[in-house]
């Protein structure tokens, strides 16, 4: 089910993914990433760094990404939760949300609905592949692809396999460098505000 949301739309996550909030932000950082190291996911600490990391993604079945695998770069700040994680994508992919040369992502549902109820989780098993399924080109941060799936979707599709085959190999992701996904280009998926009831989330490029 989309929203009317810029960027891509999706449902906010149920309270089935959600971790409880604990009082102190490091504890929840080592909660959170363990729950995520102990998951299917392949994740790597950068230094035994716990706040920066790079997750292995599978591209959802039945869409065109479907086989494609991507290393995403994955940085906790000090106050998450309640200030959300940073993401980007290493290898490219083609995509109207998600900028081809620097993997920033245009994720403002997740900007928009961010609390400190989510987890690292969510983030890989509902915003990501939500946001592969169901593109927003009216809002785009490549707008190449934007044009292509509005004019000729079947071309779009296409496409998208291409870059899969070429870009989203597993051997692709594992060669994957950081050279185009410095801070400034990775896409803060949003903050909370402890003080105020609003969800306020910003986007970072």
């Amino acid at each position: 089910m989309q929203l009317g949301y810029h960027c891509y739309s999706t449902r906010p996550p149920s309270r089935q993914f959600a971790t409880t909030i604990m009082s102190s932000p490091k504890r929840r950082i080592e909660t959170d990433v363990m729950k995520l190291l102990m998951s299917d996911y392949e994740v790597t600490l950068v230094n035994d760094n716990m706040q920066e990391f790079y997750v292995r993604f599978h591209g959802p079945a039945e869409t065109p990404f479907a086989g494609g695998i991507w290393k995403i770069h994955v940085e906790l700040p000090d106050q998450y939760p309640y200030k959300s994680p940073s993401i980007g994508f290493m290898n490219r992919i083609f995509h109207p949300n998600i900028d081809e040369l620097s993997g920033s992502v245009c994720l403002d549902v997740i900007n928009q609905t961010w609390s400190p109820m989510f987890d690292m989780i969510n983030i890989f098993e509902v915003f990501l592949p939500q946001l592969l399924r169901y593109p927003n080109p009216t809002d785009p941060l490549n707008g190449e692809a934007a044009a292509l799936l509005m004019r000729d979707p079947k071309s779009y599709d296409t496409k998208v396999k291409e870059y899969v085959q070429r870009y989203a190999t597993r051997e692709a992701a594992d060669d994957a460098t950081g050279e185009s996904s410095s801070d400034e280009e990775m896409s803060s998926v949003g903050s909370f505000d402890s003080d105020d009831e609003d969800v306020a989330g910003q986007m970072e490029v």
